[in-house]
């Protein structure tokens, strides 16, 4: 049997009016010719299974070599690809976010009311109370999508706050078709697309708790926006392209404000990557795509989604921890992380540490000293490398009652695995724990646990493992940073209508807090060292400041075609971005300097030689009065080591809303042997202070990427 190939292509021609199309993995396509029409119709009616027309034009189909081949040779031809697996990557973040009923973003923008949050993801589990529609008024008018019925999903599962679904299979399905789709539906069998659509939009749950810890009232970042769900990702196989794009395609389609994907791709070329062109066709249609950064990081080449034209998150800590209070007999008393669910009575029970033990590793060992014929002790000690789920597992088996776990791995502080009663205290307190168990005749413990704190510090941390939560579970990753932010990006959309998505997404950059709730830098978790802008961006969102940004950096269609068009792509390469649009077909302006809120300068040296010269580098940016009328800005420079900064002009005056200044940011800066990253910012700061407005600036060496 000839071998079968699941491929995208775009074709696509500049002058006359074209048949939009596109073949599998998803590129836009345009058909421009009779042959080109006939030699495909078969194609179309046989082997297509998408044919798409919002975020790209053109179908996707399964295609033969021959098939291939003889599109290559039709007029008109752009590129083919074949389809690629796609990566897929609460009740206290409101309140962190100092989201606020009674002023600020929530009660401008009525909680969200009425603005549809396309969530690209595995689907949603109807039943969930976070997506009951309680209080919502009608579906909004200008909504064309369905609620698509499938295996135990019905039409009546959908309602005003669900007001859609739809699923797409095909393209996994034409890699494997013998694939047994055991929930086609909507339905959601993983609880990711579930999760992360409650912490977007999830309406009031009163009353929740995850055993007993979190106690409070869930909801949405925006709990009165509409969801709509588009399923792409099933258990059965890895998530297609073509499903990915097919998804994106149709919530443009039904009329969603807003798309959230939580997937995507690392290390393929730019022009080869689905969802950057399908979220640049997004862009084009004025819908701003969040997406999350990939799960892979901090190293250099691990970011995900880092594309200009969308908001691209990582995750961060809140103040909030959940934790047990141990007291010893001596009344000393420290606080220790535990998730331990249920409410266990530890009261004065014995306890022992022996360093031979401690390491917790060892059934035999611990045997020793306490089995169902012995049991001298009820608390162990725990302080080694072990991992500590391996070494709860071990204390299980040998039925201690309760193990103290101490240890340094950030990561233990934030475990959510807890087999037996146990509490997780860090260096500092297991010193404290050692130091009282040799001096005291008969050591004993107290331990009460399902505790919860809101008054950590610092906080937020940029996080390996952030604890953001919703749907009575808790969950960590880049997707929930994402859908964080897509709820505060749609309340915006709503009391800003007239903002483009790079608008929106300026407020958000240009308002956000580099600093934590000491006033101190922010911090790595994994590291406790300071975050910088290639780690976090340019700091934790304010939705209260996004929604008065003071000056907004707006780009548009044209503008990103330039920074495409700056690229060296060939032009085949371009045509993936800019289709057969006679407004953006070709590269006379081409510009890597785009009115973005963010600048970064790059060198490169002879490290051997020492040899580290000047380099200059000049940007261009255009700002925009979103203020009410008159308002005088002066720059702040904060000037990265090795770096000169100069800013003309240095004072920006507006007379009324609306109005457009730019000015020119020079940098002059060099490297150094130690292979440096330095990093600086500028911030508008108004007359009266009310306004502050900043950018991050990084001066940083140049990296070999992969494929280089």
């Amino acid at each position: 049997m000839e071998e079968q190939h699941i491929l995208s292509t775009w074709i696509s021609i500049s002058c006359l009016k074209s048949l939009p199309v596109t073949i599998n993995g998803i590129l836009p396509l345009f058909i421009p010719s009779k042959s080109l029409i006939l030699l495909l119709t078969n194609i179309i009616l046989l082997q297509s299974f998408y044919i798409l027309d919002n975020v790209y034009h053109g179908l996707s189909a399964v295609l033969s070599k021959d098939e291939l081949q003889a599109l290559k040779r039709s007029p008109g031809f752009v590129s083919a690809y074949k389809d690629v697996p796609v990566e897929l990557h609460t009740t206290h973040p409101p309140e962190f976010l100092k989201l606020n009923p009674s002023f600020g973003l929530w009660p401008a923008s009525n909680f969200g009311q009425d603005v549809i949050i396309g969530v690209v993801d595995t689907g949603i589990w109807p039943e969930s109370l976070s997506f009951r529609d309680d209080g919502m008024p009608e579906i909004p008018k200008r909504w064309k999508g369905i609620c698509r019925t499938g295996t135990d999903f019905n039409s009546s599962l959908c309602n005003r706050k669900l007001i859609g679904v739809n699923y797409f299979n095909k393209g996994a399905l034409a890699a494997d078709p013998r694939a047994n789709i055991a929930m086609n539906s909507a339905r959601d069998t993983f609880g990711h697309g579930t999760h992360v659509a409650s912490l977007a939009a999830g309406n009031y749950v009163h009353g929740v708790s995850y055993f007993g810890y979190a106690t409070g009232t869930a909801k949405g970042v925006a709990p009165r926006a509409r969801l709509a769900i588009y399923k792409i990702s099933w258990p059965e196989f890895s998530t297609s392209t073509a499903d990915v794009i097919a998804g994106m395609d149709q919530a443009v389609a039904d009329g969603v404000d807003k798309i959230s994907i939580s997937s995507g791709f690392r290390h393929i070329p730019l022009y080869e990557d689905s969802i950057a062109i399908a979220t640049f066709g997004a862009m084009m249609k004025g819908i701003l795509v969040s997406a999350s950064s990939g799960n892979s990081g901090p190293d250099f080449g691990t970011l995900g989604n880092g594309y200009a034209w969308i908001m691209t998150m990582a995750p961060g800590t809140t103040d909030r921890t959940f934790a047990g209070t141990l007291t010893l007999g001596n009344g000393q008393k420290m606080r220790g992380w535990s998730l331990f669910p249920l409410s266990a009575l530890v009261k004065d029970s014995t306890m022992i540490y022996n360093k031979t033990l401690s390491s917790c590793n060892s059934i035999e060992l611990l045997s020793q000293v306490h089995s169902p014929n012995i049991p001298n002790y009820e608390v162990i000690v725990c302080d080694g490398s072990d991992g500590l789920l391996s070494q709860m597992r071990t204390v299980m088996e040998v039925r201690f009652r309760v193990g103290i776990f101490i240890s340094s791995d950030p990561r233990a502080l934030t475990s959510k695995n807890f087999p037996t009663p146990a509490i997780v205290i860090g260096p500092k307190e297991g010193k404290q724990v050692i130091n009282y168990v040799p001096k005291t005749e008969h050591p004993s413990v107290s331990i009460s646990f399902q505790e919860t704190y809101v008054d950590v510090k610092p906080a937020p941390k940029l996080a390996v493992s952030s604890n953001l939560e919703s749907d009575y579970i808790l969950q960590s990753g880049t997707s929930m940073a994402c859908l964080h932010a897509s709820g505060i990006a749609a309340m915006l959309k709503s009391v800003h209508p007239e903002w483009s998505p790079s608008a929106i997404k300026s407020a958000m950059m240009t308002t956000a807090n580099p600093l934590d709730n000491t006033r101190d830098q922010i911090i790595a978790s994994d590291t406790n060292e300071p975050a910088t802008p290639l780690d976090m961006g340019a700091g934790f969102i304010d939705p209260n400041r996004a929604l008065d940004p003071g000056l907004i950096y707006d780009a548009t269609t044209q503008d990103y075609i330039n920074l495409i068009c700056s690229m060296n792509f060939t032009e085949d390469q371009f045509k993936t971005f800019a289709r057969s649009s006679a407004n953006y077909h070709n590269c006379s302006t081409p510009s890597a300097d785009l009115n973005y809120p963010s600048f970064i300068a790059l060198w490169e040296s002879d490290i051997e030689q020492k040899n580290f010269p000047w380099f200059v580098k000049k940007f261009t940016r255009t700002v925009t009065n979103a203020g009410s009328g008159t308002d005088k800005y002066t720059a702040k420079v904060e000037t990265p080591k090795n770096a000169r900064i100069s800013v003309s002009p240095q004072v920006l005056a507006f007379g009324k809303k609306y109005e457009k200044k730019s000015y020119s940011m020079t940098i002059r800066y060099r490297g150094d042997e130690k292979f440096s990253t330095n990093y600086g910012s500028i911030t508008w700061v108004e007359d009266n202070e009310k306004q502050t407005v900043r950018s991050p600036i990084s001066v940083h060496p140049v990296i070999e990427v992969w494929g280089s």
